[in-house]
């Protein structure tokens, strides 16, 4: 059995999150707390979130047991990007690009 937890369009970039997914992969669920809880990163933050998300609904929906759980699998993938114009001298227009992630953790019993 497993539950899934999913946070769309979070303002961080997919390239940023990926570094912090990748530590908690494979991971007890206490263990993967432990770790984001003492990284100092948005995406931490956000993932940690997420990953509380998918410890309640393995236990509130699925009637899991807290101590077997384990992040079976962790993902980001690239959201929408929100293009910004800003402008520069002699009529010039810079563009910047604001990327998004769409996180996806999943938990399962060992």
């Amino acid at each position: 059995m497993e539950a899934k937890a999913i946070a769309k369009m979070l303002r961080v970039s997919p390239i940023k999150a990926r570094l912090v997914i990748d530590l908690i992969r494979n991971k007890n669920v206490d263990d993967a707390l432990t770790i984001l809880r003492n990284l100092n990163k948005k995406s931490a933050r956000l993932a940690e979130k997420v990953l509380n998300s998918a410890i309640s609904n393995a236990i509130n929906n699925l009637k899991l047991d807290r101590n077997t759980l384990y992040v079976k699998e962790a993902r980001v993938d690239a959201g929408p990007v929100m293009k910004r114009h800003m402008f520069d001298s002699r009529g010039h227009i810079g563009h910047k690009d604001r990327r998004t992630s769409h996180i996806v953790i999943t938990v399962a019993s060992k």
